[in-house]
């Protein structure tokens, strides 16, 4: 952020707070940590305090030390923090303000505009609602359980294999490069405009040109009316990024709880809050968990996943991205964060190396919600048998390397051919990326998608669907799949003569013996 920008969104401290406490003074200073010696009014943990100087630079109080010494993190960054400089306590936390007035713009961690345009005015800031980021408020809960709403996103293998329900948690996990912040900016399109419900959006440590890309797209499609955006990116210091996604899901609590509504929040990259907060951790010299990550992880991410809630008011529906280190699925942090979820969708790298977008390993990919209570028998059904198919072309693509599709069953033939096709089916290309690709993006309700696995993997009570598009030679994304005669008929030579069954190993070793009769007859 430029020094022009700072000076117009610098914070100022509550007038009646400076005559209630008495003044710190900044003894010390390493980096983003601050000491702070107070000879009495010492402040409490989370509290914000607030330099003399010219720019009011705001401090957090990460802990009380030594009885007199509070240590501080230097929320924005400000390197002109000088030692002597007089402390003000504020008597709050860090507290962003709260309402509609939020919607449309793009905040920091502190509620400042970091959009370019200017800050609310003064008058509307005084009639918000400020609300603490640390401590939501009480969440009223009951015995009664909403019912399961399933949101389509257009995707078929997200909706068929995942399904996105109102309320619960989804992650997108997968390592550098393989789709994930593509894929969320997708979803948002299809879900966000499909819905019209509030949406919330938390850019955690991501890439600054990924932040503006998605903030062009829903400009582009008139989705800014509904959506507030909080963006704590890789230019900014650890302090902002381990806050911004708690300051998303503040406001996101209010839309909840005070004015009723259905919010859907996303956050992009969940990793990265807890390579944030594992970086404030090192410099306040926290010794370091097994694995390297910060001690307190576990409760971290516990506070943050359990405020992403449904209750009684209404319900917050979490989309998140996590980036796996190394594409090591079994990182102690990814581990953490996965548990948490309702749905996981796996990214995969080897998926992506064949072209298949979106690149989702299917297999490696589970729900909590794939069951016959929240989808229905008739999805659930297709799903579990879609599943086993994938799972024996697995299988089956071992056999084929080493001895041939030939020499399959005719059963295995049939099954490892509906996998290809399923495979097939399952490619989609996105909307978003239309004018990148000038490629028109796809996009199929979840009855669409359950009616084309149908017709590759025939009905549940065995009988074939109409058209049997996939029993053959999987088709380009877009034609129909072949069937099976014209399949195998293209795959032979011109003269080769016409049959239903290929020829039996047996049968062709009756055969040689007899090339071989006349030979020895001649000798």
């Amino acid at each position: 952020m430029s020094e022009e920008q700072q000076a117009a969104v610098k914070p100022a401290a509550p007038a009646p707070a400076q005559s209630t406490y008495k003044k710190g003074i900044v003894r010390t200073l390493k980096g983003l940590v601050i000491k702070i010696q107070f000879d009495e009014d010492m402040p409490d943990l989370n509290e914000m305090l607030y330099v003399d100087n010219e720019n009011k630079s705001p401090l957090l109080v990460s802990a009380l030390s030594h009885g007199d010494m509070a240590v501080c993190l230097n929320i924005g960054g400000d390197y002109s923090i000088q030692k002597g400089d007089k402390v003000t306590r504020s008597g709050h936390s860090l507290e962003i303000p709260v309402g509609e007035e939020m919607i449309g713009r793009v905040w920091d961690a502190m509620g400042r505009p970091i959009d370019g345009k200017p800050q609310l005015d003064q008058a509307v800031l005084d009639k918000m609602i400020k609300r603490p980021i640390f401590s939501p408020n009480f969440q009223e809960t009951g015995l009664t359980n909403r019912p399961d709403e399933v949101l389509d996103t257009g995707l078929k293998v997200l909706d068929f294999f995942t399904p996105f329900v109102k309320g619960r948690k989804i992650g997108i996990v997968g390592g550098a490069g393989v789709g994930k912040t593509v894929l969320t900016m997708e979803i948002i399109n299809n879900v966000a405009e499909g819905s019209g419900a509030i949406s919330m959006f938390a850019g955690i440590g991501e890439r600054i040109r990924e932040g503006h890309e998605l903030y062009k797209t829903l400009g582009d499609n008139d989705l800014l009316k509904t959506t507030a955006m909080f963006f704590g990116q890789m230019n900014e210091n650890p302090v902002q990024r381990s806050l911004i996604g708690l300051a998303a899901i503040t406001l996101a609590e209010y839309f909840r709880d005070d004015l009723k509504k259905d919010v859907l929040l996303f956050a992009d990259n969940m990793y990265r809050y807890i390579q944030a907060k594992n970086e404030v951790s090192t410099i306040v010299d926290q010794t370091p968990a097994e694995g390297g990550y910060q001690p307190t992880v576990f409760s971290d991410v516990k506070t943050f996943q359990d405020r992403l809630a449904t209750n009684v008011n209404g319900s917050i529906t979490a989309l998140q991205t996590i980036y796996v280190p190394a594409d090591d699925l079994s990182d102690p942090a990814v581990q953490m964060i996965s548990h948490e979820l309702d749905s996981t969708i796996v990214l995969s790298r080897a998926v992506a190396a064949q072209g298949i977008r979106p690149a989702v390993d299917i297999l490696a990919s589970k729900s909590s919600l794939l069951t016959p209570e929240v989808v229905g028998e008739r999805h659930y059904s297709l799903a579990t048998r879609a599943t086993a198919i994938l799972q024996k072309y697995e299988s089956l693509k071992g056999i084929i390397a080493i001895i041939g599709e030939s020499e399959l069953s005719a059963e295995d033939r049939d099954d490892y051919n509906k996998a290809k096709a399923l495979i097939e089916f399952f490619k989609q290309r996105f909307n978003v990326m239309e004018k990148v690709t000038g490629v028109p993006g796809e996009h199929m309700t979840r009855e669409q998608t359950l009616d084309g696995v149908e017709e590759i993997i025939g009905k549940a009570d065995g009988s074939p669907a109409e058209p049997k598009a996939a029993e053959g030679k999987p088709a380009p994304a877009g034609e129909p799949a072949k069937p099976a005669a014209e399949a195998e008929a293209e795959q032979k030579p011109a003269d080769a003569p016409a049959s239903d069954k290929p020829e039996e190993p047996a049968a062709r070793a009756e055969k040689t013996p007899e090339k071989q009769e006349p030979a020895k007859q001649d000798k």
